[in-house]
């Protein structure tokens, strides 16, 4: 029964082992998969630090867009108020031409932003060209004609003055409009790249409870197993004990009975050795 014991004993130690190497391995498994989400988290909270700056940025731009295209249409009215005035001026002096400088200059502000942004072939890019340069032409002599009146003079010159404001104005509302588009853009690539990292994060969280879980398992396996060892440790070394001291009193019920045997041998005035005196010594018998 004692080897029996001391077989199964051997078979639940391999298994102790086996549950031990595995939840160590499933332990470094989980610590992997932690240190990979924590990365990924940590780089999650950039990407959204980022799009958040440049989501502040993308809304001070297009801020300074309104405020330079309401600073611009402000001046645009105080252009058309001088045109206005031109223009009642020349219904009044009936001999001038009558097409309105505020007409002509909106048309070739439209052709030339037409130029600047659609593609042409040579020959309609050449033909909108000289178009552009008559209906300037025309601006120009309707000017000159106008300015031979001082008052009227000023107020071209101002009006001048005014769009050349507005242009310039203009220009920036573009400037600051693509640099609203750029950090809009950089926004949602950074919010892109928060969600695509973010999900990475999950997953790796996911694979990290798993093996936690796991490792957690086999860990319970292992206690147990080593509970059982001490089970059985205890069962066996009991028994140990008891084989021990069976053996022991067997012996000694050997010895007490050879003791006896001699000491008849004693009694009957037999010749004794040394070894067989000491013998009775240690029954007590002498």
């Amino acid at each position: 029964m004692l080897n029996e014991l001391i077989e199964k004993r051997k078979k639940i130690l391999a298994e102790s082992e086996q549950h031990k190497n595995r939840r160590n391995e499933l332990n470094a498994l989980a610590s992997k998969w932690a240190r990979e989400r924590n990365t990924l988290n940590n780089q999650t909270r950039e990407y959204v630090e980022e799009a958040q700056k440049n989501k502040e940025l993308r809304d001070k731009y297009n801020n300074e867009v309104q405020a330079i295209k309401d600073e611009r249409n402000h001046i645009n009215e105080q252009a058309n108020a001088f045109f206005e005035e031109i223009e009642s001026f020349k219904k009044e002096h009936g001999g001038m031409r009558n097409r309105g400088l505020k007409e002509l200059q909106k048309q070739i502000e439209h052709l030339e932003f037409r130029q600047q942004t659609e593609v042409f072939s040579t020959d309609k890019e050449r033909e909108l060209i000289e178009k552009i340069k008559q209906m300037k032409e025309s601006v120009r002599e309707q000017e000159a004609e106008l300015e031979q009146n001082k008052e009227i003079k000023a107020k071209i010159s101002s009006a001048r003055d005014l769009r050349k404001q507005a242009s310039d104005l203009h220009a920036k509302v573009t400037e600051m409009a693509e640099l609203a588009q750029k950090h809009h853009d950089l926004m949602v690539d950074f919010y892109r790249k928060a969600d695509k990292s973010r999900e990475e994060a999950d997953a790796a969280h996911k694979n990290f409870v798993e093996a936690q879980e796991s490792a957690d398992a086999e860990h319970k396996y292992f206690i147990a197993c080593q509970k059982e060892l001490r089970d059985y440790d205890k069962v066996i070394s009991g028994l140990r004990k008891k084989t021990k001291k069976a053996k022991v009193t067997k012996e000694q019920k050997a010895v007490r009975k050879e003791a006896e045997h001699l000491f008849k041998m004693f009694r009957a005035g037999e010749k004794l050795t040394t070894d067989d005196i000491l013998l009775l010594q240690r029954s007590k018998l002498i």
